[in-house]
């Protein structure tokens, strides 16, 4: 005859597989979180590169505009300097960003064709 002690431990060993196998489909979902949350944040460096390099422009051309007495002719020269400098480093982190990407995607595909030898 079958002991109950062994049926018993089979029902749990059971709902032990059914709890591994749904915390690890739970923690599976996190590194998309991250992964949200890191191109929220790359998303936001490049906002306020854009805004300082408008911020730092206005205040050098105000500045230079009251010490020479000409207040809109440096203002918005620097302003658009300014401007400038801030789409010029968002387009060097999206550069960095990019070549990161590249290299994952080629890291992945590298380990993809190691393990299919």
């Amino acid at each position: 005859m079958a002991d109950p002690q062994d049926h018993l431990s089979e029902d749990r060993l059971k709902a032990f597989e059914e709890r591994l196998a749904r915390a690890k489909t739970e923690t599976e979902e996190v590194p998309h979180m991250r992964k949200d949350f890191a191109q929220a944040n790359v998303a936001w460096q490049m906002v306020i590169e854009l805004v300082a390099g408008l911020a730092i422009g206005f205040g050098i051309g105000y500045g230079l505009d009251k010490l020479f007495g000409t207040l809109p002719i440096f203002l918005v020269i620097f302003t658009l300097l300014g401007l400038a400098a801030g789409i010029k480093t968002m387009f060097a982190t999206a550069r960095q960003i990019e070549t990161k990407l590249a290299a994952e995607v080629a890291k992945d595909q590298n380990e993809d064709a190691n393990r299919g030898d």
